[in-house]
């Protein structure tokens, strides 16, 4: 007796030979399989990005809110970064205080004199006359960092106070042990009370101001704010005797 389940019926070949041309499961979504594991990749990265970036800023905040200028600072010459008044009055501070032989203020404003920054320091002219340096070709931090280097290696300066702004500090320094490799550098930041940096994350402003400075930072460590230029003015006189 023959076996009629054996037997295939024109039905069950017709759904066989369908089969066979619409591919099977697993290669269809293959594809799909491979663009979702991709996504799910960037997303994953950028979500780590962002996280890395965001402990960084956080560390930098901290770090410059917590700052503060050594009691017994002390080198061979102060230099001062232009950026606002109490940077340079701290500076011309030191000097009298004799933490410094000489001074260099900075990125100093082409028609701005010795005297009128004197007057705005209700300081001793003759000091002014004797022991201070005004730079005026600078306008960048990269650019102060060259313009001191020249002068500090005319003048045989191996140690320098470094005077700007708490939240400028950092980058300075980079710009600086860049542009003076081998001149030793000791910071000294001054705090402006009004960006509330003890308190900056409740200071919109100043969380801003922040932000941009550590993006700034970031940009210097990894040398791309650091363009190159031609002796500064300041390294021009003091190398030909001109500098008072």
């Amino acid at each position: 007796m023959k076996d009629r389940s054996a037997r295939s019926r024109p039905g069950d070949r017709d759904k066989g030979a369908a089969g066979g041309t619409s591919g099977s499961p697993q290669r269809r979504h293959g594809p799909l399989r491979a663009v979702a594991t991709v996504a799910i990749g960037a997303v994953v990265a950028l979500a780590v990005a962002a996280a890395l970036f965001a402990a960084g800023f956080v560390r930098f905040a901290v770090v410059v809110a917590g700052s503060e200028p050594a009691e017994d600072v002390r080198a061979d010459a102060i230099v001062a970064l232009t950026g606002g008044r109490d940077r340079v009055q701290g500076a011309v501070d030191l000097l009298e205080a004799g933490r410094g032989r000489r001074l260099l203020i900075s990125g100093v404003h082409p028609m701005t004199t010795a005297d009128d920054i004197a007057r705005a320091t209700e300081s001793d002219r003759r000091m002014f006359g004797c022991c201070v340096d005004l730079g005026h070709r600078a306008e960048s931090t990269a650019g102060n960092a060259r313009e001191v280097a020249e002068w500090a290696r005319a003048r045989g300066f191996s140690s320098l106070v470094v005077v700007t702004s708490a939240y400028h500090m950092p980058r300075s320094l980079v710009e600086l042990e860049r542009a003076a490799p081998g001149i030793r550098m000791v910071p000294y930041p001054v705090m402006r009370p009004d960006l509330h940096l003890d308190r900056w994350f409740l200071h919109p402003a100043t969380t801003k101001l922040l932000l941009h400075e550590y993006l700034k930072y970031m940009g210097a460590r990894f040398g791309l704010a650091t363009p190159h230029g031609q002796p500064t003015m300041v390294a021009q006189a003091t190398a030909s005797g001109a500098t008072r």
